[in-house]
């Protein structure tokens, strides 16, 4: 093994270093694709889109599609997409930002999905996200990306001599009352400390009074990281589901649209982590209406659309549990999949994944053809599943839909580690499934 780790997860590390909200992963992933000759689209405008072209459209900057043109029949070929999300689970600031409390400057923060809590504590915290402003010119609102790129915040733990049940029951937090980042003193004699308003306008430049609102999530300021005696392992926040918006990204920019008649569309969505149902999420019109435009710009009818739907396939990415050999409890022991093993393909007879078994044989003959090599995961009976945006994709088009994603540890931590292998070959077998020339599905007589 390359004991300086793969190239294409270092690739990784740098992207979700460099996209510390969803805003910053929209923002990141806009820059690779203009850099790689995609043409930016709006949806409020009319769309000029030809055979052998490469686009990307954002909706509210944090969810993203690219597409690429094939140069053959889309009503023959169908669309080619893979669908991930941009959002992770942590904490989001609340409205009223930083109070003292006891002469000390508390950021109180509300949870967002389902993090880890005790995964945030004891660590050199900032803040990342958006901020909407009042211009001073206009008067109207406009947005700008915000990154405290220093600590500023900490979620101290209390010590074991004031919670000696600590390293018996866990680390636990009343979720209302006891989730405050500490910000800064307010002690007498000394001025008093900014307040998350101020601190904000001073980094944009702006007045206080032109901070309208805030969407800012507490990012970690570790940089991602190699570990392992041959370095075999990546170690980051947000793994979960940056890296499967990574491995797609790379994957589309290398589709060559004269292998493929039908279209090549990657797709990650905001809001994932609470359940998609936004005007941004996979339960909204983002994809719908993207397909509908694109097979409108191809002069096919709507009578036709949904024969070209049935000639689609969506492979649904997102991260996978691995195997965790001090936990052998946790897993169902003939159906674990084991980090730097290849991708997984998610299996769930309760459809929290939508994979079935003709998208489950397309997905595994692409991985021989691509020399990958692929695992099956199914949990437990007795702990309930996650879901991923395969079923509801997968039921919103009437769509063949595979849930696969790449073994991963510490899932929804805010620091999680996976196989740096993996990833390389998550994207090689991405990269055929775009260009193979037809999938490789046969329907029964």
């Amino acid at each position: 093994m390359d004991t300086t780790g793969d190239r294409r997860a270092a690739q990784l590390l740098e992207f979700i270093d460099a996209s510390p909200s969803p805003w910053h992963a929209g923002a990141s992933m806009a820059q690779i694709l203009e850099r790689a000759g995609f043409v930016p689209l709006r949806e409020g405008d009319a769309w000029d889109i030809q055979p052998g072209g490469r686009y990307y459209v954002t909706r509210d900057h944090s969810t993203i599609a690219a597409f690429v043109i094939g140069t053959g029949s889309l009503l023959k070929d169908g669309f080619r997409i893979i669908g991930a999300h941009t959002d992770s689970p942590g904490f989001r600031v609340k409205p009223a930002g930083s109070r003292i409390r006891n002469r000390h400057h508390g950021l109180d923060v509300e949870i967002y999905g389902g993090p880890i809590l005790a995964t945030f504590a004891d660590r050199d915290l900032t803040l990342a996200g958006r901020v909407s402003i009042r211009d001073g010119d206009t008067g109207d609102a406009r947005t700008a990306l915000f990154h405290a790129n220093r600590p500023l915040v900490r979620f101290p733990n209390a010590a074991i001599h004031l919670n000696r049940q600590v390293n018996q029951e866990g680390l636990k937090y009343q979720a209302h009352d006891e989730l405050t980042l500490i910000q800064g003193l307010a002690r007498e004699g000394l001025p008093e400390g900014p307040t998350l308003q101020e601190l904000i306008a001073t980094d944009l430049d702006v007045a206080p009074e032109q901070v309208l609102a805030w969407e800012l999530a507490v990012a970690d300021t570790q940089a991602g990281a190699f570990f392992g005696e041959r370095n075999e392992f990546v170690a980051n926040s947000q793994l979960d589901n940056l890296g499967s918006c990574h491995a797609g990204l790379c994957a589309i920019m290398d589709a060559d649209p004269d292998s493929f008649g039908g279209v090549a569309v990657l797709a990650c969505f905001d809001h994932e982590e609470v359940g998609s149902q936004s005007y941004k999420g996979a339960q909204g019109t983002f994809l719908p209406e993207l397909l509908s435009r694109i097979t409108g710009a191809q002069g096919i009818g709507e009578q036709d659309r949904p024969r070209v739907l049935a000639r689609s396939m969506v492979l649904s990415a997102d991260m996978a549990h691995a195997y965790h050999p001090a936990f052998t409890s946790l897993y169902d022991s003939d159906n674990a999949a084991t980090v730097n093993g290849g991708p997984v393909i998610k299996v769930n007879a309760q459809q929290r994944y939508a994979t079935d078994a003709g998208a489950e044989a397309v997905f595994m003959v692409l991985c021989d053809e691509a020399g990958v090599t692929c695992q099956k995961y199914i949990h437990r009976n007795d702990i309930p599943c996650g879901s991923t945006i395969g079923p509801i994709t997968g039921a919103g088009l009437g769509v063949r839909t595979v849930d696969v994603g790449n073994p991963m540890w510490s899932m929804h931590s805010i620091r999680e580690s996976a196989g740096a292998q993996d990833h390389g070959a998550m994207i090689d077998v991405m990269h055929h499934y775009y260009c193979r020339a037809s999938l490789p599905w046969r329907e029964a007589p």
